[in-house]
């Protein structure tokens, strides 16, 4: 028969996504599953968003812009001017979703074979973009026992070698929740002018920073302006994982003026769902300050009950809604597997994402998992009492 492609076969399952049949089966068994697994909000959806598709009156469900709405990406450009953020709705192109401006933004900075540098853990589709796009991921590793906190500068400039195109970082991070200090992201500007490097900064959980801390945008650094993408995302922020709506934005003209021809060959980002992220900018303030509050609430229950259990190590999240747990296991995604197939506490078991996939490098992270704190307080501590149990009786 013909034969499958090796970038085909090369490319990675979802360690989110993978166990989905597993979970199915749970389900199937009348078990009830509290999942941890995926940055899927239990946060409504802004009713604005919601009203504004509706209460539309369109005849014609017809193509957008390629580049998206000119219309929407101007009251972008007025979202990020809020921010302390100024760019143009020129330096804007609407894509489908975060991961469509991360494809789009490799296929312009990046050929085949060229390395991209990412701090890891990581978001786990950076693995398939890459492998989708024919660039090397060239890792470097962050650990749990510094919080996931930027790996010295030096050792970026290990890396770098003719083929590095671009330093990518997520912040704030998923799946550690780390969130960038200024000066860490003045020493990565620093870094990537001084080797000529693009640096692309999936800012798509801008909003949820802790603590009293406030998020620093790499479009924020003078000077950064030919050397930074960002890579943004409505799903989070407004609890609308379901449209599909992102950007790239970047004021290198030449970038745009790439993007965009990606953009063209897909045709348009959906009509509908730009509708609806259209009107969610105009959700008020004190949406995200009741969702922030909610998800400090959220995360320190979640600590605080991990570091009740014995052998289990985790770092605090500063952003995101999401931490690293290390468990006394060798293989967590046996682990996980074996929860949803093996084991529940009065028929109720917890479904989490074996964080290896998160990684690289080969070998680490076998004992790790990330969690989702998107679960409400009560069903996090029932969460986190089904992995105490499951932990005094699995067996590797």
């Amino acid at each position: 028969m013909p034969q499958i492609s090796n970038k085909g076969v090369s490319m990675p399952e979802s360690p989110i996504r993978k166990l989905v049949p597993f979970a199915e089966n749970a389900y199937k068994q009348g078990k009830t599953v509290y999942h941890l697994n995926i940055g899927q909000p239990d946060i409504k959806t802004p009713q604005i968003a919601m009203d504004a598709v509706r209460e539309n009156s369109l005849d014609i469900l017809a193509y957008s812009r390629s580049e998206g709405s000119e219309v929407y990406r101007q009251k972008i450009a007025k979202y990020y001017a809020k921010n302390d953020i100024h760019v143009k709705h020129d330096d804007i192109i609407v894509t489908t979703g975060g991961s469509e401006a991360l494809l789009f933004a490799f296929g312009s900075v990046m050929d085949t074979n060229d390395e991209v540098i990412i701090p890891e853990p990581f978001y786990a589709n950076y693995n398939g973009f890459s492998t989708a796009s024919g660039v090397k991921v060239i890792p470097v590793i962050s650990k749990i026992e510094d919080n996931f906190a930027l790996p010295p500068i030096e050792e970026f400039e290990k890396l770098i070698t003719p083929k590095t195109k671009a330093i990518l970082i997520c912040n704030p991070g998923n799946p550690t929740g780390y969130l960038y200090s200024e000066e860490e992201i003045k020493k990565l500007a620093n870094i990537v002018k001084k080797h000529d490097l693009f640096l692309i900064a999936d800012e798509v959980y801008r909003e949820f920073a802790y603590d009293g801390a406030t998020h620093r945008s790499i479009l924020q650094e003078e000077g950064l302006e030919d050397y930074a993408i960002v890579i943004d995302s409505v799903s989070k922020r407004y609890s609308m994982c379901g449209a599909r709506i992102g950007c790239l934005v970047s004021k290198n003209k030449e970038v745009i003026t790439t993007a965009l021809k990606f953009a063209q060959a897909r045709l348009s980002p959906p009509t509908l769902a730009q509708i609806a992220s259209e009107a969610a900018l105009d959700t008020p303030q004190s949406y995200f300050d009741d969702v922030i509050v909610e998800y400090v609430k959220r995360r320190n229950v979640l600590i605080e009950e991990l570091n009740k259990i014995e052998g289990v190590q985790v770092a605090k999240p500063k952003g995101a809604f999401y931490c690293i747990a290390q468990l006394p296991i060798k293989d967590s995604d046996a682990f996980a597997k074996w929860l949803l197939e093996s084991f529940d506490v009065d028929g109720e078991t917890v479904m989490v994402a074996p964080a290896a996939g998160f990684y690289s490098t080969p070998g680490v992270g076998l004992n790790q998992i990330r969690i989702a704190y998107v679960l409400n307080t009560e069903k996090l501590i029932k969460a986190v009492h089904i992995i105490k149990e499951a932990l005094k009786v699995y067996k590797d």
